[in-house]
Order: structure tokens, then sequence, then C-alpha cells
């Protein structure tokens, strides 16, 4: 029974506070942090890649847009 006490006792939450910032500032000095021109890049890469995919999405929605406007009345495009 003096067993099981030990193991479920921790230490306080002040200690493993403090234990956790520890390891993680070992851990953050241990990262291979890029570049401002390999993140600018990146970002460019990223924005491109948004930008293409909106005109893609606009383009459908117009389209589908300008279908569904004359269903009711039949003046719209029909395929």
């Amino acid at each position: 029974m003096a067993v099981a006490q030990q193991k479920a006792k921790k230490p306080n939450v002040f200690k493993r506070l403090g234990s956790f910032f520890v390891k993680s500032w070992s851990e953050l000095k241990k990262v291979t942090w890029p570049t401002f021109r390999t993140v600018l890049k990146n970002l460019g890469i990223v924005l491109l890649v948004v930008l293409f995919f909106a005109v893609i999405i606009f383009g459908v929605d117009t389209l589908f847009a300008y279908l569904l406007i004359g269903l009711p009345t039949g003046t719209g495009l029909t395929l």
C-alpha cells in the first residue's frame, strides 16, 4: 500500500509548470527556424494559391448563379 501512495503523489503544480517551461524552452532551442526570405517566399506561394482558388470558386459561383436565375421563368441558359 505504501508503494501505491508514493506513485500517486505528484510534485506540486508550480514544480510541474516550471518543468514544462524548462523542457519547452530546451526544445525550442533545437528548432531550425526559417530565414525571413524563405518565409516571404512561402507566403507568396500561399497567397497565389489562395487567389487562384478564389478566382475558380468565384467563376463557378457566377456560372451557377447565371444558370439558376432563369429556372423559374425559363429565360436562363439551358444545357
